[in-house]
This record gives structure tokens, sequence and C-alpha cells, in this order.
């Protein structure tokens, strides 16, 4: 059911509007909104000291020609990824959902300012675990800016977005507390379709989202519609900062004629015991497919001999591709470490550097089949989340 819920001026507190004077605005604001935003969507709302306005931010605009879109201060947020958070990959599916709905509605997109690391995705650098630091310090610990992974001044040619901890955004939040009911719309299980069509939302200043608690991606759910997809998945990698992308242009310099394999192993091949103890597995190919000999037998066909071959992997054990040398020159990011170290500050980044060098490649084989032209190095699908399976380490590639 639809959920409705814009402040009315009769329920003002007019006691409060003297004493919020004479605080500082950004106190004033924090006051207000927790008075007027219900507790389960101002969860994890960040009312930091705003900062300057990125650079696709109009000059002298005042911002109140648009209207604005807010799904949350965390990707996937509030919900059960408030403590903890999923991969790159994962977020992004999420924040890919809430532009797809800001392109929709035409409104601009109030994007999180900063991305959560997850520790299990992060070998570089150090992230803080103390048990007697706060939410926030563990907060500020383990995540990092939005800007220096995405360069917002790209995003504007196709969706409009602000930061929420810049000017912008606070000029837009004070506005639409003042506005009442015009001001802002609390939804929650409402279409895009709704939103765009009904007038109880679409003329007002500000929507506010609270998504579903599993994740943003779930808004999203008819993926399989590919009339509905309004952003296709390279969008974001598209957009990498401006250093990353330096980064991977330097490396494929380097790299001159090359080829590329995406090796996804690490947790995709994870197993446990059914009520028998027989081990299975999502992915009952997988771990097999993803071995040197197995890659060398499936990508032959497509990368001769002697090519340069560049492999992004999260498979940790070292020398594990070595067989491969056998036939092909290797390299890795680990082989440009003077390129990297001075401006890799945590594994997303890395990634992202590393997903631009894969898609520069001449061929380039992905770990699963994503679209019906891919190249991959598996027939597992890559979306299993309910059958486990025994997996198969046998020769035989059935029916391949």
């Amino acid at each position: 059911m639809a959920i409705l819920r814009a402040h009315r001026g009769k329920h003002r507190p007019r006691a409060l509007v003297v004493p919020l004077l004479a605080v500082s605005a950004a106190a004033a604001l924090a006051v207000i909104w927790f008075l007027f935003f219900p507790p389960m969507l101002t969860s994890g709302f960040s009312l930091a000291p705003p900062a300057a306005a990125y650079a696709s931010e109009s000059e002298g605009s005042s911002g109140l020609e648009r209207k604005y879109l807010y799904w949350g201060s965390r990707i996937d947020c509030p919900g059960k990824h408030c403590d903890y958070c999923a991969g790159l990959g994962h977020q992004e599916s999420s924040l890919r959902c809430a532009l797809e709905e800001a392109l929709f509605l035409q409104r601009v997109f109030v994007m999180p300012s900063r991305m959560c690391i997850n520790p299990l995705h992060n070998k570089k650098g150090i992230l803080h675990q103390h048990s007697n630091t706060s939410s926030k310090e563990r907060w500020a610990a383990n995540s990092c800016p939005m800007d220096s992974l995405y360069d917002f001044d790209l995003f504007s040619s196709k969706v409009q977005v602000i930061l929420d901890n810049s000017k912008m955004w606070y000029r837009i939040l004070s506005t639409s507390m003042k506005l009442e009911e015009s001001g802002v719309a609390h939804v929650e299980g409402v279409s895009r379709v709704d939103l765009k069509e009904n007038t109880h939302y679409s003329n007002v200043l500000l929507i506010n989202r609270t998504t579903n608690p599993l994740a943003w991606f779930m808004e999203c759910k008819d993926r399989t519609n590919r009339s509905s997809v309004l952003l296709p998945y390279s969008f974001l990698p598209m957009l990498a900062a401006r250093k990353l992308r330096d980064a991977a242009d330097k490396i494929k310099g380097l790299l001159g004629d090359y080829d590329a394999i995406h090796v996804r192993r690490g947790d995709k091949i994870k197993t446990r015991k059914d009520q028998f103890g027989v081990i299975r597995t999502l992915h009952p190919h997988l771990d097999r497919d993803t071995r040197p000999e197995f890659i060398q037998q499936r990508i032959e066909k497509w990368i001769p001999a002697g090519r340069t071959l560049f492999i992004a992997s999260n498979e940790r054990s070292p020398g594990f591709f070595s067989p491969l040398s056998a036939r092909y020159k290797l390299a890795y990011s680990s082989n440009f470490s003077d390129i990297l170290d001075p401006v890799i500050e945590n594994n997303y980044q890395l990634f992202m550097v590393e997903r631009l060098v894969l898609v520069g490649a001449r061929t380039f084989v992905k770990t699963f089949k994503v679209d019906e032209k891919d190249l991959s190095l598996t027939d597992d699908p890559k979306k299993n989340a309910k059958h486990w399976q025994v997996p198969i380490y046998t020769m035989e590639r059935e029916g391949r």
C-alpha cells in the first residue's frame, strides 16, 4: 500500500521557531528534520557540515527549478545492510536502480556522499574494527568518498545528481520543510509510475523513499524485462573517477595489444555440507572451470598462443594462474604497482581500474555470461541463490 506522509502546517510546533533562530543553520536543520521526518525514514541520515557543491552544480543556481529524489544516506540502508555492506557490484546494482528511478521521474538524485567498503572485499588499507568505536567512527573508517570512485561531471550527460553533503542539498532540504505539503512526500511501496503520474507525488519538491529492507535493487525486480532497464550494467564502471581512468589508460598503454580474462573465484566457489554431509555449492562447475588447465581449454579457441593475457581475479593463492604462462604472456595489476600505489586506497578503486583495463582488451572473457554475446569461462548461471548442487571436477564439459 502506498504511504504518503506530507507534514502539515497545523502540526508545526510554533514555540520552536524563535529558539531555532539562535542556533547554527546546520543544527536547526537537524532539529527540523527529526521533528518532521519519521524516524524510520531518517535512519543513517547524514547531517555533517555541508561541503562545497561539486562541479556539475550550476553556478548561482538555487536548485529550486528542479525536483529531487532521496533514497537514503547509505546504499541499502535502512535495512539489513546498515551494520555491514555488500561488495561493490552489489552496491552498484542498488545505486543503478535508484538512478534509473530518478531518470524515469526526471528528478535529481540525491547521492550518498560515501560508499561502504566491505572488509571481505578489501585487502588494501586498514579498516578499523575496534569494539569501543562509535557507529559513526566505524562508518567513516569503513567507507570512502563517493567522488573518489566516480566522476560526477560525467553523470550529467545521462542523469542529474547532487551529493548529500553538498550545499545544494542543504538548501533543498531546508526549502522543502518550508513548503509544507508541496515540499516533501515520504513514500513506501509506491511504484515509479504512480510517483510520476499521481500529482500528490509529482508536484512535490522532494520525494523521500523508504526502500525494500533487503536491498535498494529490489525496487527494480523486473530486470528480465530489458525495456525496463534504463541504465546498462556498464554505466557506472564507465564513470570512474578521473584518477582511476588515467591509471587504467597508462596500464593499457603499457600492455599494448592484449586480451583479458576476469576470473571470479573466492566467495563464488564456497561450499557447505547438506544434512547428509554431502558437500554442495551454488555454482557446481565454477571451481573446475576457473582452474588454469580448464581456462586454457576454454579460451584457446578465442585467444591464440603467444598473446599478452591480463588476468583480474579475487583468487589469493600465489602463482595460481602460472600454468597459463606456458601459452600466454601473463600480466596482473600487481605488475603496475608504480602506477597504482600512488592512486589506490582500497580494493574498490583497484577493481574499478581493473574493469577499465578488462573492457579495453581485444578479446575479453568474463567469468559468467551476462549478455548473449559475452564470452565466458563457465556456463553456470551467475544468478543462483537457492539450488545447491554437488561440485563437478571431471574433465568432461557437458555439451560444450
